[in-house]
C-alpha cells in the first residue's frame, strides 16, 4: 500500500498494453493477398473443418493466418482481400478474419439475419 507522500511526489508507471492484433501495425483492417486456402480442425470440444487463408500483406509483405466467416466462399490464389483483428478461439494460431463483401471475396448467399457481417445487401 502506498504512503500518502508516495502518491503525491512519485509518478505512477502506465503498464504498456500489448496489441491483440500485432501484425496490422495500429490499423483497423489492411489489404493483403490470398496465398493459399485450406481447412484446419478446431481445439478440442468442438469438431468441424474451418476454412481458413494464408495471406500476405501488400505493403510490407507479413504472412498471417485469417478465417473465412460464413459458409462457402469463392477465394482462391492471389485473391485480394481484406483483413481485420478478431479473437477466434477454437482456431491455434489464427487471430485475424476477413471481412466479406469487399475486395474479391463475395458476401454470405441467401443470408438474411445479421446481413453486416457477411457482406450482403438488404433485399427490398
Amino acid at each position: 500500500m502506498a504512503t500518502i507522500q508516495q502518491i503525491f511526489f512519485k509518478k505512477r508507471i502506465k503498464q504498456i498494453k500489448k496489441a491483440n492484433s500485432p501484425k496490422l501495425d495500429k490499423n483497423p483492417q489492411k489489404k493483403a493477398i490470398c496465398i493459399r486456402v485450406l481447412t484446419i480442425s478446431p481445439k478440442k470440444p468442438n469438431s468441424a473443418n474451418r476454412k481458413i487463408i494464408k495471406a500476405r500483406f501488400l505493403k510490407n509483405s507479413i504472412k498471417l493466418t485469417a478465417k473465412i466467416k460464413g459458409e462457402g466462399h469463392n477465394l482462391q490464389q492471389h485473391s485480394t482481400i481484406l483483413i481485420n483483428g478478431a479473437k477466434i478461439k477454437d482456431l491455434i494460431g489464427v487471430s485475424y478474419s476477413v471481412i466479406r463483401g469487399k475486395f474479391d471475396l463475395f458476401g454470405v448467399a441467401n443470408r438474411k439475419n445479421g446481413r453486416s457481417l457477411y457482406g450482403v445487401k438488404k433485399n427490398i
